[in-house]
């Protein structure tokens, strides 16, 4: 007879642990199975995020920034340090400290909350059985009364540009270079593209990114992509929209990528590749014939408003559902769902949920670009203010960009918030809360906001909405 549990969760990433422990905080027997082995060859909790994605691209893109600026930033500070040099091997060492450190973290917290943590590749068959196969290739069966599937995303992969982890790579593999390429190709000007092309641009590599879009930054404000492709231009980033690469040759001088842009075939040499063109949802082999679940067909597991997939007792979180792939989202719907299991209320509002690219300046936003609500026919008027004219951000060094506020023109309710600057990341939670409280940009802007601090930014953005911005002309 299979161990019963209240809870069983498939994956331990931010969708799955956070699911797990909410489980258990409720007071439900709770068990996590994840398949990921370490660089160790131990299991790692964590995920794809903790261990080979938001994690460690943090702690590498806060190395180089480092770098970047004794050897070309703080000169104006009346700093100044000959010959730098940058050890990319214990650059990488202290990136893996730090995922070590996280990974036993969350181990901890397992056992603090009563936790089961167990090792191997799960499969959900009928009636809430998982079974699972361990490294060694031994299966067994566990049974539930709820099964929370929170398996995540693995890379799309390109036919004509397989991952080899040494001369093409994911981001897994770009993150554990041992040395700065001379000349890094990057197919994919999207969140992982740009961070981690910004890493080895920052350590001295060139850099060039292939985008098969023609416009940059799709999914973000015009107004903002439009800052962010001027300063990554500046940084010496080659950014090259409307290029389809067509092949990828690995040699014995490097690869030699083919693609088609608007003026026809082209080739460049590199000497590593990193594929960033997006992320499919992990659903292979994780659903028995009479599971019940079914997959839509982008291979994600298909789930109500609610997260329930419509069997009895199953649930489904994270980057293997609709909506966007973030750590953060995933969790919150763990939560969301670990709460609901146990009859209490359950929500996660799509609408609101943050955007981040940890770029140098940082991108940020939440709620609708300009151009979608133009689309849809509402009403609007928006404010912006550059963070050039923000006493802080000059003190700092760190001027480019600005915030966009965008209010319905009749209600004013804040229909979204978009920023580009420094530390971005932070300052786009006061947009969240705002949203989540059906704020209206008068809301905002009726806030006492710190001087100087950054945030004066977001305040002086929510004035300009009605003309009224005080250091700046409207």
């Amino acid at each position: 007879m299979s161990e019963q549990y209240d809870v069983l969760v498939i994956g331990a990433g931010p969708a799955g642990y956070v699911a797990a422990i909410r489980a258990a905080q409720l007071g439900m027997k709770t068990a996590c199975i994840d398949d990921f082995i370490g660089k160790d060859g131990k299991p790692a909790l964590g995920g794809t995020c903790l261990n080979v994605g938001c994690i460690p691209s943090k702690a590498l893109l806060d190395s180089s920034k480092q770098f970047h600026n004794l050897t070309h930033g703080f000169e104006s500070h009346g700093i100044s340090a000959k010959d730098a040099k940058i050890d990319v091997g214990a650059m990488v060492g202290r990136k893996d400290k730090i995922v070590k450190q996280f990974t036993g973290g969350i181990t901890s917290l397992f056992k603090a909350n009563k936790v089961t943590a167990i090792s191997g590749f799960a499969t959900l068959k009928a009636n809430r059985v998982v079974s699972v196969k361990d490294a060694e290739g031994k299966s067994t069966d566990y049974s539930a009364t709820n099964v929370i599937i929170a398996t995540g995303s693995q890379p799309i992969e390109l036919p004509f540009a397989r991952f080899d982890g040494k001369h093409i790579v994911d981001n897994a593999g770009a993150l554990d270079f041992s040395e700065t390429p001379k000349r890094l190709g990057v197919i994919g000007a999207g969140v992982i593209g740009l961070e981690l092309g910004s890493v080895w641009k920052r350590l001295g590599a060139e850099v060039t990114i292939l985008e098969a879009l023609p416009d940059f930054l799709a999914a973000a404000d015009a107004d903002i992509a439009k800052v962010a492709a001027r300063e990554f231009k500046k940084q010496g980033l080659d950014i090259r929209l409307g290029a389809k690469l067509g092949k990828a040759e690995v040699g014995k001088k490097g690869i030699t990528l083919t693609y088609t842009d608007s003026k026809g075939e082209q080739t460049l040499e590199v000497d590593k590749l990193l594929v960033a063109v997006g992320r499919r949802a992990a659903t292979k082999d994780l659903l028995a014939d009479g599971s019940g679940v079914k997959l839509d067909d982008r291979g994600r597991v298909e789930v109500d408003a609610h997260n329930w997939t419509g069997v009895e007792g199953v649930w489904a979180v994270g980057d293997c559902v609709r909506g966007p792939m973030l750590a953060h989202k995933g969790s919150e719907e763990g939560i969301a769902v670990a709460e609901l299991i146990a009859g209490k209320a359950g929500h996660v509002n799509l609408d609101t949920v943050p955007w981040v690219i940890y770029t140098e300046p940082e991108l940020a936003w939440v709620g609708q670009t300009e151009a979608q609500v133009k689309e849809a026919g509402i009403p609007y008027k928006t404010g912006s203010f550059p963070f050039a004219a923000i006493g802080r951000a000059v003190a700092m060094n760190e001027t480019a960009g600005h915030v966009k506020v965008i209010a319905h023109a009749e209600t004013d309710r804040i229909l979204g918030v978009h920023m580009v600057g420094p530390v971005v990341s932070e300052l786009i939670a006061e947009a969240v809360v705002t949203m989540e409280f059906k704020g209206s940009a008068e809301d905002l802007a009726r806030i006492v906001h710190a001087h100087p601090t950054l945030s004066e930014a977001v305040h002086e953005a929510a004035l300009a909405v009605d003309k009224r911005a005080i250091h700046k002309a409207n």
